[in-house]
């Protein structure tokens, strides 16, 4: 099988894996770490600011596969002190509209390059059907 792999100039891969793989409708990005794409090195400052670049790394990703926030449908975050979930939480909020993506929050010991937060998403393409041709999914 081959893969339909994407990669955004906006987004860095510290290893050997696609920024995004789409499968049928479905398009799955890889976790994004708050690696500032410029310098390639971690951003420095709290969680809302590695929150921060996580998001513009992955909707440069989304982008770069023709897609955008509206069609995430499902956000999984990695948090080293979950003690940073409000933080965390504040900037994921801004990031989508209602009705949010379905998200899991998962406290882990530690991420590459000792980031505080790591983000994944799972996109979904929108289709029209004839017999629906008012909803997007």
């Amino acid at each position: 099988m081959s893969r339909k792999a994407f990669s955004a100039t906006g987004a860095v891969a510290i290893g050997p894996y696609s920024h995004a793989v789409e499968s049928g409708d479905l398009v799955y990005l890889s976790g994004q770490t708050p690696i500032d794409p410029q310098s390639g090195k971690l951003v420095e400052g709290n969680i809302s600011a590695q929150t921060e670049q996580c998001f513009a790394n992955l909707l440069n990703v989304l982008s770069a596969a023709g897609l955008g926030p509206e069609h995430v449908v499902k956000v999984n975050v990695f948090l080293t002190d979950m003690q940073d979930f409000a933080a965390m939480n504040e900037v994921y909020a801004r990031q989508f509209a209602s009705p949010y993506p379905a998200r899991t929050t998962i406290g882990v010991a530690s991420l590459p390059l000792g980031a505080g937060v790591e983000i994944e998403l799972i996109a979904r393409r929108p289709y029209k059907e004839a017999s629906d041709a008012g909803s997007d999914y």
